[in-house]
């Protein structure tokens, strides 16, 4: 299999990148082959604007959908964003690698969404959910967090972290075609002792190497949905 890692901490000797390295490491003995998209390392540029193109559809007024559907077809993104849409391409398991900050996705890694994730190249045109450009390849969030399992656990002080992450999940890789399956979550990687750091390493290439068989998020189907009001269908 072909996995891409996109990863997002400024610290090349964080845990983040000892997870990522784990995997550079773990994935080519077995016989897979892996590509790493480390954006602070590649000072990826995060905001969207004009500079995602080298078309121009309206240069009068930006919207960046239009732009988006415009370098589509003309082969006009530009080539930080391009080199991006390529290893999307190419890979068969996305994984995307953060700390949680301020429960959501570090801004670089949302910026790099914005960028990569162009209407009419990665979505339109009817092309979302179960019938996603993504359809058949699978993606894992894999994420580390300041507090233990039990503040975000439901009745924590930090909230479900399986709602927290649900923007993204089914917002980002759901929403573009991907089975998502279960997040792995290194719990207070900073705080614990270095046995429990290496057992999540070797937790976590088991994860990457049974991703495969790993049963994904369940959510519901495109067919459940009534196509004019996009509520679920009622059933008798």
């Amino acid at each position: 299999m072909k996995y891409f890692i996109v990863q997002a901490h400024h610290e090349a000797k964080s845990f983040n990148a000892a997870l990522t390295r784990a995997a550079q490491t773990a994935l080519p003995e077995h016989g897979h082959e892996v590509q790493v998209s480390d954006l602070y390392a590649m000072n990826f540029n995060p905001v969207s604007d004009r500079r995602n193109f080298t078309t121009v559809a309206d240069g009068d007024y930006l919207k960046q959908q239009v732009e988006e559907r415009h370098a589509a077809k003309h082969d006009g993104f530009a080539p930080d964003i391009q080199a991006e849409l390529d290893k999307l391409d190419w890979c068969d398991v996305l994984v995307f690698q953060f700390p949680i900050w301020w429960f959501g996705l570090p801004a670089i890694l949302k910026g790099w969404v914005d960028r990569v994730f162009a209407m009419g190249r990665i979505y339109g045109g009817g092309r979302w959910f179960d019938d996603g450009y993504f359809a058949g390849r699978r993606a894992m969030i894999s994420l580390t967090t300041g507090g233990g399992r039990g503040a975000f656990s439901k009745d924590g002080i930090s909230g479900d972290i399986h709602a927290i992450l649900e923007p993204v999940n089914h917002g980002i890789l759901r929403f573009n075609g991907f089975d998502v399956v279960p997040p792995f979550i290194a719990w207070a990687a900073a705080h614990v002792d270095d046995e429990r750091r290496e057992g999540y390493l070797r937790d976590y290439v088991e994860r990457l190497l049974t991703i495969g068989e790993t049963e994904p998020i369940p959510y519901p189907s495109l067919d459940d949905f009534d196509p004019k009001t996009l509520r679920l269908k009622k059933t008798d």
